[in-house]
């Protein structure tokens, strides 16, 4: 329950102000590139050091009190963000979130394998997962309300009191339920020792599964915060409310999608959850780059959810599937986010560039493309890379 809990509460802080960071920055007179701008760098920031901080959930036992530790830089980066919206402060900030935020995921499923073990882990991913959807639907609705009423100040609220939340939650897991070897990718063999790290950089299927990572956060990560700008320049919406909407109707559909690709999983392997998600991704960007409406993010945010609630249960799943007895587990999807976290940096950035150059439209179909190149990587990856296409495909 505790590591329910704490699922929960990070979602809110794991991502800082997510898309409302968009609205709030276009609200001080911020252009869409100087937004992608800040967006990028701390993006690219946690992707730099993402690799390192996952030899370090590796090898660390003092994970719970990590986690606390990035839970509070996060926090206190969004309240500077809050005290001062200057590009150097506010760039400044995004890159302490970057690296904070990029320690969070691997200490998360260190301590999740180390509690619940290889067999359990796709069972608990999903609850976890589903845990940390509810969580942002919860605060999304709540910064909804707090944003309607007091504005996006309201939405830094909600989030200081989730980060507090967080740190007495990660403090209710009992230690001694952790099996430290087991929450690296160590066997129960006799004398199990950990492979050469080096080695990692050498497997194929975990270099592969971070291209197409790569691809996927390329054109799944601007979509939301560029829909929602596109609807307060275009329609005159109210900001707070209707990003708030965004989320809530995408975390909505992640929750459910969350527990299917953990039952998925168990009975068919990672396979068919990657599949399905990366299917759901070029659909919603065609949608929002054709449909010029405010109420296109019904459908679009549905997708989001069917692909972002599928892909967060399969990413550490098949990571510590094909690392399994290396020692490794949290330092191989370290590598893999680094490529994720580089694709998700560069997203900002491009769909920033085609919105303020060719308009929203075309920065969408943009992002569209990114999104076909991570399903074609995918389909043809089983055929030419046989020790890839035997673990994630079959």
């Amino acid at each position: 329950m505790a590591l329910s809990l704490l699922s929960f509460s990070l979602a809110d802080v794991r991502d800082g102000l997510g898309p409302f960071l968009g609205v709030y920055l276009q609200g001080k007179n911020w252009t869409p590139d100087e937004i992608g701008y800040v967006m990028t760098v701390g993006g690219l920031a946690g992707m730099l050091l993402t690799t390192p901080l996952g030899a370090l959930a590796d090898g660390t036992r003092k994970k719970r009190s990590m986690l606390a530790v990035a839970t509070g830089m996060i926090v206190f980066s969004v309240m500077m963000v809050f005290r001062c919206h200057f590009f150097p402060v506010v760039a400044g900030a995004q890159i302490v979130q970057g690296i904070m935020a990029a320690a969070v995921a691997p200490l998360l499923t260190s301590i999740t394998l180390g509690l619940v073990g290889q067999k359990g882990l796709a069972h608990r991913l999903g609850q976890n997962e589903a845990w940390n959807h509810f969580g942002n639907f919860s605060t999304a609705v709540l910064g909804g309300l707090a944003g309607y009423y007091y504005g996006i100040p309201g939405v830094f609220g909600v989030m200081l009191v989730m980060g507090l939340c967080s740190v007495v939650f990660v403090f209710m897991i009992d230690p001694g339920l952790i099996d430290y070897d087991t929450a690296r990718g160590l066997e129960k063999e006799k004398n199990a020792v950990p492979i050469p790290a080096g080695s990692l950089l050498a497997n194929s299927a975990i270099i592969v599964t971070g291209l197409i990572l790569f691809f996927f956060h390329l054109g799944n990560a601007a979509l939301l915060p560029l829909l929602g700008q596109s609807a307060v320049a275009s329609f005159k919406v109210d900001p707070a409310v209707y990003t708030a909407a965004t989320v809530v109707i995408a975390q909505l559909t992640m929750i459910p999608m969350a527990l299917l690709a953990a039952k998925l999983a168990e009975k068919r392997g990672y396979g068919p959850v990657f599949l399905f998600a990366l299917l759901a991704l070029p659909a919603r960007g065609l949608v929002a780059g054709f449909w010029h409406d405010p109420w296109s993010i019904v459908p679009v945010q549905i997708l989001d959810g069917v692909g972002a609630g599928l892909i967060g249960v399969a990413t550490p799943g098949i990571v510590a599937k094909i690392l399994r007895g290396t020692g490794h587990v949290n330092m191989g999807l370290g590598i893999v986010m680094t490529l994720q976290g580089i694709g998700a940096a560069l997203s900002s950035t491009v769909g920033g560039l085609f919105a303020y150059h060719a308009g929203y439209g075309a920065a969408f179909l943009a992002l569209t493309v990114s999104a076909c190149c991570a399903l074609a990587l995918f389909l043809a990856a089983g055929r030419w890379l046989p020790p890839f296409g035997t673990e994630l495909v079959n």
